[in-house]
């Protein structure tokens, strides 16, 4: 019964030793739910959008900063969609990388 209770001591303790690795990255938790978060309310800010919402764009999120890959119809689109995700608590920057998609 001793050996059992000391291995489970052990077992939280080695736990809460290598829980302390996930630091070493340079991110914290906190980091990385905020890039989550972030992310999660540009998608959401670009399925809203009238013009944007059945457009392919994907969202990187690094530390605050955002980058937008993909296509928009127009350059007004793409205009009103970064003013937009600006907005958005968290964002320190938004960088566009996207292409105005040619009509046919």
């Amino acid at each position: 019964m001793k050996n059992i209770v000391f291995l489970t001591v052990l077992a939280i303790f080695g736990l809460a030793l290598f829980s302390g690795c996930a630091s070493m990255t340079g991110e914290t938790a906190g980091e990385k739910i905020d890039d989550a978060t972030i992310t999660t309310e540009v998608n959401a800010a670009i399925v809203k959008d009238p013009d944007a919402h059945y457009l392919k764009i994907d969202v990187t999120t690094t530390q605050g900063d955002v980058v937008l890959t993909g296509f928009v119809n127009s350059k007004q689109t793409e205009e009103r969609l970064v003013t937009r995700i600006k907005q958005i608590r968290g964002v320190k920057s938004v960088k566009s990388l996207l292409k105005v998609e040619e009509k046919k």
